[in-house]
């Protein structure tokens, strides 16, 4: 009998045009793949909904806040509607910067000094010596992120507008210099290592990774084959601190010294990373000889409840 499969997507934050993307791209694959599939674009009836569909799995392709920190998970282990990604806790735990720090570090994933601040005292004066990084507590997609220069003289004043629309809780981040890399997890193997290029802008902001010619992915990553596998030995090890499930997706920056022994930091776990067709995971998987419609069946078989 064939699977009936929800994709979720759309919702209501600021990653919505995002979402509707990756899961048009996995419907539409999913469909190809031989899979009943209805698209919804998800509100807050979405338990109506889905008492109402009936899918034998729900394939999340939800972004940010709701779809990705246990909130929608929560939903379908009530509903008890098989689901893909992570379960209630581990997204929970990786949407949320300073629990998903402590959670790595603690593995022996290396991680970047960091203090909790208020909105109002960034904005006030520096938390930190120049250069760092500020970035709300629990959003994804590179929004509300500033870096904050080493000759900055104050910090950045966009943090005091009254519209203002992300957490007033923010993390203050050492920055790290040098290459930005980063490495899919399936299940419990390590994919291949992309190092990205921001192309006519400062870093891998939201336009960088989402509009065409934003950047450019180099895949598998010129690095020394000892850090390449590093990289891979973390983003496994993160995953799993973490407790993710089916896919997922570890940041890195690498401070490349002369020696090729600098620093390697891991900036964070994605739990849903991004689903297109010229995603970085798709990618990853394509580069392994797996097409689009392969891996997002391989996602609909791995879902369960109780993840």
């Amino acid at each position: 009998m064939t699977k009936h499969v929800a994709v979720l997507m759309g919702g209501w934050v600021a990653e919505r045009p995002v979402s509707l993307s990756s899961g048009k791209d996995c419907a539409d694959a999913l469909e190809a793949a031989g899979y009943q599939v209805t698209r919804v674009d998800v509100d807050r009836n979405i338990s109506v909904v889905l008492q109402e569909l009936k899918p034998d799995v729900a394939f999340n392709a939800l972004h940010g806040p709701f779809g990705e920190d246990g909130a929608i998970q929560g939903i379908l282990e009530f509903l008890e509607i098989p689901y893909t990604h992570s379960g209630v806790m581990a997204s929970a735990v990786a949407m949320n910067k300073e629990k998903a720090k402590a959670v790595m570090a603690a593995a022996g994933v290396p991680v970047a000094e960091a203090v909790m601040v208020r909105r109002e005292d960034a904005a006030r004066a520096h938390v930190m010596k120049p250069p760092y990084v500020l970035k709300p507590n629990n959003e994804g997609s590179s929004f509300g992120i500033f870096i904050v220069k080493e000759d900055q003289e104050y910090p950045p004043q966009e943090l005091s507008r009254p519209d203002w629309a992300f957490s007033e809780s923010l993390m203050a981040e050492r920055y790290i210099p040098g290459r930005e890399l980063t490495c899919g997890v399936m299940g419990n193997r390590a994919l291949g290592v992309i190092e990205i290029v921001p192309l006519g802008h400062k870093y891998y902001d939201y336009d960088a990774k989402y509009l065409p010619g934003g950047s450019q992915h180099i895949l598998p990553a010129e690095i020394l084959p000892s850090v390449y596998q590093e990289i891979q030995k973390l983003a496994l090890k993160a995953h799993q601190a973490l407790g993710c499930r089916g896919v997922s997706r570890a940041d890195f920056r690498f401070d490349e010294k002369p020696d090729g022994t600098g620093d390697l930091i891991c900036l964070e776990v994605n739990t849903q990373p991004g689903m297109t067709p010229t995603s970085l995971v798709p990618e990853m998987a394509a580069h392994e000889g797996m097409d689009f419609p392969t891996l997002v069946s391989w996602m609909v078989e791995d879902a369960s409840c109780g993840r």
